[in-house]
């Protein structure tokens, strides 16, 4: 189970929009105080939203031995839907491309443009509000027998894992800020230009991985 909850999580951390946010705050008045308040709207909305998503699966008895069924049943299904998504992903990627780029006015950058502390928190809420990726990290949690206190642990990895776009670089500002701040910034333009593609990447990895367990699993219930 951890091996794959850690790989589940690790592709619900690819967000280039965590990380070019986190690249903003820390160029901002105070680096330190705004990426802090920013990480602790993220852990609010990931941890209550593990626990919320754990809690309604568990409700659906998926854990059980005579659920194996609708337990594959749900990881075909998200699996399906990654793949869809990431090819909703893929194709709106190429369209940007192919049309010149324009600046963006979304909700996000104007909230970023004047980071104050309430919001640098709201767009950690908003930016890691649930994704499909993160939803699947937990199932494979919800789905097994794991008692409280292994739950408890790794429902926190998922988090400390998915959030690894604000903690990883707020950690290297802390040694290097200047170093950090430069390195964020010559990674923005190739962020801008290909981070559709990553995030579709990672759908694509995850939907394939749940798909075929999916199918294998459900394949194996019926022989």
């Amino acid at each position: 189970m951890l091996t794959e909850t850690v790989g589940l999580a690790l592709l619900a951390a690819i967000s280039p929009t965590a990380l070019l946010v986190s690249a903003v705050f820390l160029g901002a008045t105070n680096p330190f105080r705004t990426i802090l308040i920013y990480l602790a709207g993220a852990v609010v909305m990931t941890a209550l939203m593990a626990v919320v998503v754990y809690l309604v699966l568990r409700a659906g008895h998926l854990y059980k031995p005579q659920e194996r069924d609708a337990r594959y049943a749900l990881r075909l299904g998200l699996g399906a839907a990654m793949l869809a998504v990431g090819c909703y992903l893929l194709l709106r990627g190429r369209q940007r491309r192919e049309k010149p780029a324009r600046q963006s006015h979304g909700l996000i950058s104007r909230m970023i443009s004047t980071p104050g502390p309430r919001e640098a928190f709201l767009v950690g809420i908003l930016l890691y509000s649930p994704s499909l990726t993160f939803v699947a990290a937990v199932q494979t949690v919800a789905t097994s027998d794991a008692d409280a206190a292994v739950v408890i642990g790794v429902l926190a990895l998922i988090v400390v894992i998915t959030l690894l776009c604000i903690w990883l670089p707020l950690l290297l500002y802390l040694f290097k800020p200047d170093r950090t701040v430069q390195l964020l910034g010559s990674f923005n333009g190739w962020l801008r230009a290909n981070g559709l593609f990553l995030l579709a990447a990672a759908l694509a990895i995850g939907g394939v991985f749940l798909t075929l367990n999916g199918i294998l699993g459900l394949t194996r219930s019926v022989s």
